[in-house]
């Protein structure tokens, strides 16, 4: 196995610095001589709150269209779990989409 992972997370882009800085804090953001390394393009998505939702953005029972943005970094596999954490904690929505992708090397 890879010690490292890709860890993509969908937010909204004015709680990119916010998860930045909180995962900047544990170390996990830094790539040789540097550190906050992370990139973000913007994306384009549906949802659908059902009744027992409390939705950041959106209405109970309507689809809704919007943009958001994916968030990438680097990341070591042990620190998967603690990762998450910080983002669940700092992350606006009820469940964050946090996507953990093996690299090849």
């Amino acid at each position: 196995m890879n010690k490292y992972v890709k860890m993509e997370v969908l937010l909204p882009e004015e709680y990119i610095e916010k998860v930045r800085n909180a995962l900047n804090d544990i170390g996990v953001l830094r790539v040789g001589n540097y550190d906050h390394v992370i990139s973000y393009s913007m994306v384009k998505g549906y949802w659908r709150p059902l009744e027992e939702a409390t939705p950041f953005n959106g209405s109970i029972g309507e689809i809704s269209f919007g943009t958001e943005c994916k968030m990438e970094f680097k990341c070591l596999y042990e620190k998967i779990e603690e990762v998450e954490n910080i983002i669940r904690s700092v992350h606006p929505y009820e469940e964050p989409v946090i996507n953990v992708l093996s690299l090849l090397k």
